[in-house]
């Protein structure tokens, strides 16, 4: 995919991904390339993604350097490949949403103390 096909599948939406055929996380893609990707364990991470060249880079909070991918359409079947890395590792989008990612954090819970 060009980065403006990449837009135009992304922009406003939720994109879950498997690897190897199991659930392996989702990126929400927000207004002015904004990501927030999760393993969906509850946790987050904010970045943004960028074009280089045939290549979409995401950069996320924390991180020292972009994470690069190719993307690819084939046939309506959508799937990412990390830069250098084998085919058999590809994340496919598995399905796609409106909704955004679930975020509440590690340190979200209930406390309760007891009361005699």
């Amino acid at each position: 995919m060009t980065a403006a096909q990449f837009e135009a599948f992304t922009k406003g939406s939720t994109i879950f991904f498997n690897r190897h055929g199991a659930p392996y996380g989702a990126e929400q893609y927000l207004e002015d390339r904004k990501v927030i990707w999760s393993f969906l364990d509850g946790r987050c991470q904010r970045g943004s993604w960028s074009a280089k060249s045939d290549q979409i880079c995401f950069l996320y909070d924390g991180q020292p350097s972009p994470l690069c991918w190719y993307f690819f359409d084939d046939n309506g079947r959508q799937s990412a490949r990390v830069v250098g890395d084998v085919p058999e590792n590809d994340l496919v989008a598995a399905g796609k949403s409106k909704s955004p990612l679930a975020c509440p954090g590690p340190e979200v819970g209930v406390s309760y103390r007891v009361i005699e």
